[in-house]
Parts: C-alpha cells; structure tokens; sequence
C-alpha cells in the first residue's frame, strides 16, 4: 500500500512516544504520574484509543514539558482526533481490490444507511456532539463502492444481524431493502448464516481482509477493547483461515437472498 503523509494526530502520538522516552519512562511508570493505567497509555500511543485534552494536560506536567502537548492538540490535531487504525482501514478500504467483511452484530459500515448509522452511534452511547460527524463520515466512505473500478466486496452476516433492532422497525426495514439493493449489484456478494448453523467459530468476532493492489493483504479485527490493522503475515493467514470457516457455514447466495427479502417483510409487517 502505497504511503501516506504523516497526520497532525499521528505526530501527536509519535511525539508522545518520544519524549515518554526521552524521559525515561516505562508506559506503566508515565500512567503513575497521569493517574492512567499501562494498558490506557498504551491505547492512546498506539492510536487505538484517542488523547483527551486533560490527559495530554497531565502528560505535560508529568514530563516538564511547557504546555507542548496541550498546544499540538489545540493547533494542529482538533478535528483530526480518530484513532490512527480508523485512518488506515479508511485507506485500506480506498486502496483495495477485494474486501472480504464477517460481521455478527452489525451491518457493514460500507452498507449501512444513514438512520442505521445513526442508530449504531446512539448504541456505542456516541457524544450528541459529534453525533452528525461521524455519521456523515460514514456515509462518505461508501464512495469507494462507486468508484471505478470499485472494490469486489464479499460479505458474510450472521442472520442476528438482520433480525436484531436497531434503531426500530423502520430503520430496520429501510435498511433491509438498501442491503438487499446493494447485493443485488454484480460487485457485492451478500450471503448468511443462519440461526439453525447454532454456535460457530465467527461469533470470536468481526473482521475484515483486504487484498492490496501489490498483491498483499491487510487485515482488520475489532473487540470490545481494541481495534487494529493487522499486516503480519501469520496473522493475516490466520484471518484467511477463519474467513473460510465463516463462509463454509454461510448459505448460498441465492438461499441468502431469500433470507434478506423475509427478513425486509418481517420488519414491515
């Protein structure tokens, strides 16, 4: 995957990185002094999770710094605060010629409609503030499902996904038809595992695998405590594994579709 210039937020966490050494500490010694555990300033110098003005606050008075934290944030990084991985599976996602997506809780991102974002954000209890934000950013990274040449994207839900609320009848209905839509498009294969498939091994976790225009793959995995882009090999390999796993369990495309458009009626009955 080809480079990319270094962002504000991304300096911002190399430059944590580099005066918590400078100083000699340890991630565990520095979160003494921040009243912040290892594994949490661990998270925000790896970009799984973003800095908060009161933390780099405590940074700068911990490290003797002058206030250099506070004025990185305040100049340069304010509206750029996502986490790094969130970046690069944006580019990811933008560079890739395949996308091959499980997911067991919700609908793909790239799918998704405006109120099922919506109501996916209100679920992960979302800032009212930022509410529109990130829902507008969203919806403006399905633009690579337009582009020419678009990625093949190869889905694979859980039939939980499609039965479960979210946001309400409506939202649901709406969404069912948009998904049903999209699979209907010679670029994205839709297909599900249903109910009677009992516990399998794709309920670990959502992930993504991406192939690279190089030939390489990436992937991407999510838990209720981190999100990362993975690109070791073994690990990626791995993915390969379970993918194969989820889809082996999934029903045909054409059974799939069957499933879609019964569970779009149930949702408007």
């Amino acid at each position: 995957m080809e480079a990319v210039g270094i962002s504000p937020s991304e300096y911002l966490l190399r430059e944590l990185r580099r005066r918590r050494a400078a100083a000699g500490l340890t991630q565990a010694q520095l979160g003494e002094l921040v009243f912040c555990s290892d594994s949490q300033v661990s998270a925000i110098e790896t970009g799984t999770k973003p800095p908060t003005p009161p933390y780099l606050t405590a940074v700068d008075r911990a490290l003797d710094t002058g206030g250099y934290f506070t004025t990185l944030w305040n100049e340069l990084v304010k509206g750029d605060g996502a986490p790094v991985w969130l970046r690069e599976l944006i580019q990811i996602e933008r560079d890739a010629t395949a996308l091959r997506w499980y997911e067991h809780a919700f609908v793909p991102g790239l799918l998704q409609t405006e109120a099922y974002a919506r109501a996916t954000f209100r679920a992960a209890r979302t800032p009212v503030a930022e509410l529109d934000q990130r829902v507008a950013a969203r919806m403006e990274r399905q633009a690579v499902l337009t582009r020419e040449p678009s990625p093949l994207l190869f889905v694979v839900l859980d039939e939980m996904v499609v039965r479960r609320a979210c946001g309400g009848p409506d939202v649901m209905a709406e969404q069912l038809e948009h998904l049903l839509t999209c699979a209907e498009q010679p670029h994205i294969q839709v297909q599900i595992v249903p109910l009677s498939a009992g516990i399998y091994s794709g309920l670990a976790g959502a992930f993504i695998l991406a192939d690279l225009p190089d030939g390489s793959r990436a992937g991407y995995v999510d838990n209720q405590l981190a999100a990362q882009i993975v690109g070791q090999p073994d690990l990626v390999a791995s993915l390969g594994v379970s993918w194969d796993a989820v889809r082996g369990e999934a029903l045909p495309l054409g059974l799939s579709l069957d499933v879609l458009r019964e569970a779009a009626k149930a949702w408007t009955s």
